[in-house]
């Protein structure tokens, strides 16, 4: 059961490999660039798990910011897993005991996966989706700790690799902004991104950035999700 389950899951995991490779090598690369060692990579591709939350803790780790900061500032870069998580609930209902694990191993790629693949005729759908997710998560581990060994041993000018991750995220806005035919939702966020960045300047804008959005999104949920389903419709 079991094997068939991982016959099946590594096939689609094949294009995340090639993604979370190469963007754990860079986040290897750049940590142990400002002095932390591969323990620090590997430890941190294991708990944290979160591609755009390593690439900001390293400039929390660096510069020394507070605890409570360092919470404040992963609910608030991390907070879309929470709705990720209540559109997984009818998927999870009868995982059992593998739920926990299924939670802490939720990433953007593996939500997208999930939701999109179906387990093959015969094949256990719990332990589908966990592999799905192990595997992931072990190809993330795998890329940031041979990136901190590989910066160890060999001598790299780390400018701009700092700029993988909003590199990313350009190429994910993007790519939803043409997939979707409801902008609103990426309006939102560009335009209080925007306003936050004139008014409390570069260094600051994230965390109000972040509140606006959410409250935004959460105040116009029923309006946005009205005209959600009057796009499916009318395709």
């Amino acid at each position: 059961m079991r094997r068939k389950a991982l016959k099946a899951a590594f096939p689609l995991t094949l294009p995340i490999m090639a993604g979370y490779l190469f963007l754990g090598l860079g986040f290897g690369i750049l940590l142990e660039s400002k002095g932390f060692s591969f323990i620090w990579a590997f430890f941190m591709s294991i708990i944290i798990y979160a591609g755009s939350m390593q690439y900001v803790a390293i400039e929390l780790l660096a510069g020394g910011v507070t605890f409570l900061y360092t919470a404040f500032m992963t609910v608030m870069i991390q907070i879309r897993h929470l709705f990720y998580g209540l559109s997984l609930i009818d998927k999870y209902r009868f995982v059992g005991r593998k739920k926990p694990l299924l939670i802490h191993e939720l990433t953007d790629e593996t939500y997208s996966l999930i939701c999109s693949a179906v387990p093959p005729k015969g094949v256990n759908a719990e332990w589908f989706y966990l592999f799905i997710s192990v595997l992931d998560h072990c190809y993330w581990i795998i890329g940031c700790t041979l990136g901190a060994v590989l910066g160890s041993l060999i001598d790299f000018n780390t400018k701009g690799i700092d700029f993988v991750m909003t590199a990313l995220f350009i190429v994910i806005f993007t790519e939803q902004w043409l997939t979707s035919k409801d902008h609103i939702p990426a309006l939102i966020g560009l335009v209080c991104s925007v306003i936050c960045l004139i008014l409390f300047g570069s260094g600051n804008f994230i965390i109000p950035s972040m509140i606006s959005i959410s409250v935004l999104l959460t105040v116009f949920r029923k309006q946005l999700e009205k005209r959600g389903d009057l796009s499916n419709e009318n395709s």
